[in-house]
């Protein structure tokens, strides 16, 4: 079994959510985490997971909405994850590529979101792009201030350091289908060392469609496109690699086990 540890169910229509999640089983992906990227979108994203019993979801403001209201209290970003239903903070995290939000705010939403991670117990959804420096400073700044919390650098295409800064804090990494990128050479090698136990997979669906789906809007069931690359890069066998995924992911998202 696969699960798509980070996806975008809200970008889909309600008519076309049955026959989506259809394939996704069909593929072998038996359970997927829709993300969040605002604050008022939580109720919407709790409903689509209390609908589909395959189906977790996150609260957050994503770092491209960090402007767009007032950073939230870390109390009341916890609160939220209360629900049986939210089994992580986010996505969260700063993004200089873009840069559609200010980068003090970036990062003024970043260090909230660590600590309603902390506060709810839950693991933190980082988006990092461009901002490789910049993730490390605050995540090693915010543990020393306020103790250990639980992180997934999630549909990773940063360089060697930050993964490694991000394994030595405990934290996962997941690979997207990126991975699959005839150019992605450096981050299959970046795969192919990290430590087994901090791997996931996952789509980030409707973006990134992997190879040989490129072009397309990409969706849960094409996660098995990048775990099979994945197994590969390791030297494991589909099903091994999908058993040591969903393991980690049940480690992290400790609500889905």
């Amino acid at each position: 079994m696969l699960v798509d540890s980070h996806c975008h169910l809200d970008y889909f229509t309600a008519a076309e959510l049955p026959q989506l999640l259809e394939r996704a089983a069909a593929a072998g992906v038996a359970q997927m985490v829709t993300i969040g990227t605002r604050l008022t979108q939580a109720p919407a994203q709790i409903a689509l997971a209390e609908a589909w019993p395959q189906v977790w979801c996150t609260v957050g403001v994503h770092p491209h909405n960090a402007g767009e209201a007032p950073v939230p209290e870390p109390a009341a970003i916890a609160a939220l994850a209360s629900h049986p239903r939210v089994v992580g903070i986010g996505e969260s995290g700063l993004d200089h590529f873009y840069d559609k939000a200010p980068r003090p705010a970036q990062a003024a939403s970043f260090r909230a979101h660590i600590r309603a991670a902390r506060l709810a117990g839950l693991p933190l959804v980082i988006h990092a792009r461009d901002a490789d420096a910049e993730i490390a400073t605050i995540l090693q700044e915010e543990r020393a201030d306020g103790g250990d919390f639980a992180f997934l650098l999630h549909c990773f295409s940063s360089g060697r350091k930050l993964a490694e800064i991000a394994v030595e804090m405990g934290g996962y990494v997941s690979f997207s289908g990126i991975l699959t990128f005839p150019k992605s050479i450096e981050l299959r090698q970046i795969a192919a060392d990290l430590p087994a136990e901090r791997l996931l997979v996952e789509t980030d669906s409707p973006y990134l469609a992997p190879v040989p789906h490129r072009g397309r809007r990409n969706e849960p069931a094409f996660v098995a496109e990048t775990a099979a690359v994945l197994a590969g890069l390791r030297g494991l066998a589909p099903e091994a690699l999908a058993e040591l995924t969903t393991g980690n992911f049940r480690q992290l998202f400790r609500k889905t086990a």
